[in-house]
């Protein structure tokens, strides 16, 4: 809103304009939690969703997928390191063939786009849903690992983060991390570097291979399925003092090394909730074929 401009209120405009600023530079410095009708739009299926308050202060978005149309969402902005993180409440019940999504996205040519994938694959009732994570770098995909997880993740919200750093990118859930894919750019290894990215969030119908490969396809009998999306939060890359961005954050920086929890964290998971790894499928690539990266994990690099 504009404000009125006059003699007698110049040092009240000033005071504002200071306390703006002031305001700028706290929320540049803490996490940004988004309300959503503000920092998302919906680009499909905008018939099938709707926002509600859920509690007194929460507001959040429930996305439908029936037998003519998903729906899906993207953030306003776009970003070049940071942490963003949302609590989604899964499909109830039968969600065989059905996927739910939140990740990030270049919107470049798509031969060499960068994405960060998490995939919440529906399964029959009673059987557990598979989170499915991915990491795309100009184009290159292919790294895929899925895990279960140690809840329920029909039966309320749990947060899922995408943290993205020069030096790693993070998957987390409730915290926890569940996976690191470490950058091995210096190793010929495509990461992604400098491709600002958006973050969408969809429900849609994947049949042909969500379930069991494909095998179990969607019973429409269940639909409309609704997936649910709440505080949206993003917080830019933090540098190092007197680092300009984290882009320039020098090499051998330990800015983003990984600490003792987060790495407790990662074999924990891996140990029990880990179900498929890429680096580990011999029945997908011989021996001397697999990505340079596993090679470089296994060696301890």
């Amino acid at each position: 809103m504009a404000l009125p401009c006059s003699p007698t209120r110049h040092c009240s405009l000033l005071l504002l304009v200071a306390g703006v600023l002031l305001l700028l530079l706290v929320g540049s410095m803490r996490p940004c939690a988004a309300t959503l009708d503000e920092d998302i739009e919906l680009i499909w299926g905008a018939s099938h969703t709707y926002f509600f308050m859920d509690g007194p202060d929460t507001e959040s978005l429930a996305l439908s997928l029936d037998e003519q149309q998903g729906s899906c969402f993207r953030s306003k902005n776009t970003y070049l390191y940071g942490t963003i993180s949302m609590d989604i409440k899964l499909v109830e019940g039968n969600s065989a063939g059905v996927v739910a999504t939140i990740y990030t996205i270049s919107e470049g040519p798509w031969s060499y786009h960068d994405e960060i994938d998490l995939e919440f694959l529906g399964n029959v009732s009673g059987q557990p849903i598979t989170l499915h994570t991915n990491v795309f770098a100009n184009g290159v995909g292919g790294r895929e690992q899925q895990f279960y997880l140690w809840f329920d993740p029909t039966a309320d919200y749990h947060t899922y983060t995408i943290e993205w750093n020069p030096k790693y990118i993070l998957i987390r859930v409730d915290g926890k991390a569940i996976r690191a894919f470490k950058n091995y750019e210096d190793q010929g290894v495509p990461y992604p570097t400098w491709q600002q990215q958006r973050v969408y969030g969809s429900l849609w119908d994947a049949d042909e291979w969500a379930t069991q490969g494909g095998a179990i396809k969607t019973d429409w009998s269940n639909a409309p399925f609704v997936a649910y999306y709440r505080n949206y939060n993003t917080t830019w890359c933090r540098p190092s003092p007197g680092v300009s961005w984290c882009g320039a954050e020098p090499k051998d920086s330990p800015r983003f090394d990984l600490d003792q929890q987060t790495l407790t964290d990662l074999q924990w998971v891996n140990a029990n909730y880990r179900i498929y790894d890429y680096c580990t499928d011999h029945k997908r690539f011989n021996e001397s074929e697999f990505p340079k990266e596993c090679y470089l994990q296994r060696a301890g690099l």
